[in-house]
C-alpha cells in the first residue's frame, strides 16, 4: 500500500503518474501547501526537508520524487519503467533521470522562485531571464535526444518520460516554450495522449491543451 503526499501540478506529478500507470494500490493525501502543511511538524517527521512529495510505503516514508520514481518502478518491474539490471538503457536511465532533475528541474526552481537567489529585488527580472536561456538550453539537448528517439531512452517509455512531462508543462511558462521545438514538441503531444497523463492531469485540474497545438 502507497500513500502519496501530493500537491497539484507540483512534484508529485511524475510519481502520481507512475502510480496510476502501474495501478498500484495507492491513497492520496492533499498537502495544504497554502496552509503551510508541509512544515508542519507531523509532516517533518515524514519529511525533514519540508518539500513536496512524499511516499510512505507501509511504514516506511521516502522524499525526493527521483527516488519516489526509482522505488514506484522498481516495485513493480512488470511493466518495464526502468531497465532491469544488465540491460545497457539501466545506465542511461539514471543519466536522464539525473538530467531532468539535477539541470532542468534545478533550473526551473531559480526560474519560479527567483527572489531566494538574490539580496536585491531590482535584480529578479535578470535572474528570471538568466533562467530563461539556462532552461533553453536544457530542453535543447532533450529535443536533440528525440531527434531519433520515440522515447528518451529509445523505443520504450521510461518513468524519465513521465518525470519529462512534468517538467515541460513547468517549462512553458519560459521565454522559450518546450513547445517551440520540433522534436519535443511532437513528443510532448504524443505523451499528451498517453491514458495515466490524461487521467492524473483531470484529476490534478491540469490543462493539457499547450500540448495539442
Amino acid at each position: 500500500m502507497f500513500k502519496l503526499y501530493y500537491y497539484p501540478n507540483n512534484a508529485s506529478l511524475a510519481p502520481h503518474f507512475l502510480l496510476h500507470h502501474v495501478q498500484a494500490d495507492y491513497e492520496l493525501v492533499l498537502v495544504e501547501r497554502e496552509k503551510d502543511t508541509h512544515k508542519s511538524a507531523d509532516y517533518l517527521k515524514l519529511n525533514p526537508a519540508g518539500r513536496i512529495p512524499t511516499l510512505v510505503v507501509d511504514t516506511q516514508p521516502i522524499f525526493e520524487s527521483p527516488a519516489i520514481c526509482i522505488h514506484i518502478c522498481e516495485s513493480h518491474p512488470e511493466y518495464e519503467l526502468i531497465p532491469p539490471l544488465g540491460d545497457p538503457k539501466r545506465p542511461l536511465f539514471f543519466q536522464w533521470l539525473a538530467f531532468l532533475n539535477n539541470t532542468l528541474q534545478a533550473e526551473l526552481m531559480v526560474r519560479y522562485y527567483p527572489h531566494r537567489h538574490t539580496n536585491d529585488e531590482r535584480n529578479i527580472p535578470s535572474v528570471i531571464s538568466a533562467q530563461d536561456d539556462r532552461i533553453a538550453e536544457a530542453l535543447s539537448i532533450i529535443n536533440d535526444q528525440l531527434e531519433s528517439n520515440e522515447f528518451l531512452l529509445g523505443e520504450k517509455l521510461s518513468a524519465c518520460d513521465y518525470f519529462l512531462f512534468m517538467l515541460a508543462e513547468w517549462s512553458l511558462v519560459s521565454e522559450k516554450s518546450p513547445m517551440t521545438y520540433k522534436n519535443l514538441a511532437m513528443y510532448l503531444k504524443r505523451l499528451s495522449e498517453n491514458p495515466s497523463i490524461k487521467a492524473v492531469c483531470e484529476f490534478e485540474q491540469i490543462d493539457l491543451t499547450p500540448f495539442k497545438i
